[in-house]
């Protein structure tokens, strides 16, 4: 729906702002929780989903639906394989899948960019920090290989949950919120 706002009128303006700030503010929420409890709940990202879906529809009519469910698409899209190897939680995936319903396809597309630059940086502070450099390089090679050798996401997916206990787990909601807000400022929408 954003997109369809972006480069229009200055009247269109406050929508924009009102949708960066809303969407910032889910993000922000869905972030402490998953750090918290290490899931994103679905009663933020259904309704974060249909919400967006609904005001593309009613402000831009049926091109404006068409925008959020390409949005949501491509959100879902983006993450879709790290979930089903087992790489995230299908919170984070329907997280960024919110997103698109609300920013549409390319903003979603730099969002997810963003916050893979910055999730990519926290795993490493993570394991810089733990002092755990050595094995967590193990096993970054180890599912590197057992991805390039099974290719079979539902055995990825099992292997993964086996490994679950010997990781530390990124709640990724953190880089998506961060990611995201951070490309809302560099877009200049958010102070």
């Amino acid at each position: 729906m954003l997109e369809m706002v972006s480069g229009q009128l200055p009247e269109h303006a406050l929508l924009a702002w009102s949708v960066w700030g809303l969407v910032s503010a889910v993000l922000i929420l869905a972030a402490v929780i998953d750090g918290w409890k290490l899931r994103v709940p679905n009663w933020i990202t259904f309704p974060m989903i249909v919400a967006g879906w609904a005001a593309g529809g009613i402000a831009f009519g049926w091109a404006g639906l068409s925008a959020s469910l390409w949005g949501t698409a491509v959100g879902l899209g983006l993450l879709l394989p790290a979930y089903a190897i087992g790489g995230m939680g299908a919170g984070d995936v329907k997280l960024l899948a919110g997103v698109g319903a609300w920013v549409g396809v390319s903003q979603t597309f730099w969002a997810f960019a963003a916050s893979a630059v910055i999730g990519a940086a926290i795993a490493i502070l993570m394991v810089v920090v733990s002092r755990s450099w050595r094995h967590h390089q193990q096993l970054f090679f180890g599912i590197l290989n057992e991805i390039l050798l099974i290719r079979n996401p539902s055995k990825l997916s099992e292997i993964a949950a086996e490994r679950k206990s010997a990781m530390m787990l990124l709640p990724y909601g953190i880089p998506i919120a961060i990611g995201t807000i951070g490309y809302f400022a560099y877009l200049g929408m958010i102070l």
